[in-house]
């Protein structure tokens, strides 16, 4: 016997309230096969949950469609942010800058490597420390480092930190609403459940095929074993077979 399948997706739950939702408004309330109550419930919440399905995807295109050229800022700074202490070290090779400058940048004396930048948190840490050590090694008389300057570090660093600000947005927000439709799932859930027990309650005098045929029409999914599935096959074959 086949079993039915509640729907494990919020696409096939909003299919199911809605297939309950056109029944109940074509069909008279004697004459549905679920109660007048759970219409009732079921057209309260489908305006909900659909709202916040939708909000759920455009915070997820929202934050998919910044996040491309967030990529390519986040990019940029790391770019410059190393290539910057590159010249440093560069610098103090050609022995035009003492090896304790690297001190202004938060680095040790003699360290030659260039510090880890392939999080978000290393980009906004070291991103601080080598403009500010720029800043005081230039104010105790050290001469400006160029290609590239400290300026243009600091544009790419500040263009990252709003750019991360606002991605950070973009997830909390995709975050409030999936928290929202998980909520609102568990109540769809129930509310389908009540729905087709009701329906195959009300049915429950027909044959096991009229029943299942009659409540398909309410949304209900039924869905066949394996085996089952593999037996009807072999006897679909068979007559084939015989009427050929």
């Amino acid at each position: 016997m086949p079993y039915r399948r509640l729907p494990n997706t919020d696409l096939a739950r909003l299919r199911a309230i809605e297939a309950g939702l056109e029944l109940g408004k074509r069909t008279a309330v004697k004459q549905l096969a679920f109660s007048q109550q759970t219409l009732e419930k079921i057209q309260l919440f489908y305006p909900n949950f659909l709202g916040a399905i939708r909000q759920l995807n455009i915070s997820k295109q929202n934050q998919f469609d910044r996040s491309k050229e967030y990529g390519e800022i986040f990019r940029k700074a790391k770019l410059y942010l190393s290539h910057f202490l590159q010249v440093v070290n560069f610098a103090i090779a050609r022995e035009e800058m003492k090896p304790e400058v690297i001190e202004f940048y938060g680095l040790q004396v003699n360290s030659r490597a260039t510090p880890p930048l392939n999080l978000e948190a290393h980009v906004m840490t070291w991103g601080e420390r080598i403009i500010e050590g720029e800043q005081k090694r230039v104010m105790k008389g050290g001469s400006p480092i160029y290609s590239p300057s400290i300026a243009l570090v600091k544009v790419h660093y500040e263009e990252f930190k709003e750019a991360y600000r606002h991605q950070k947005m973009l997830q909390n927000n995709t975050n409030r609403a999936s928290v929202r439709v998980a909520e609102l799932r568990e109540q769809a859930d129930e509310l389908i459940q009540t729905m087709w027990n009701e329906v195959e309650n009300s049915l429950i005098h027909l044959s096991d095929d009229e029943k299942r045929e009659k409540a398909q029409h309410y949304g209900i999914v039924y869905v066949y074993r394996a085996t089952e599935q593999k037996k009807m096959e072999i006897e679909k074959l068979q007559q084939s077979i015989v009427f050929s």
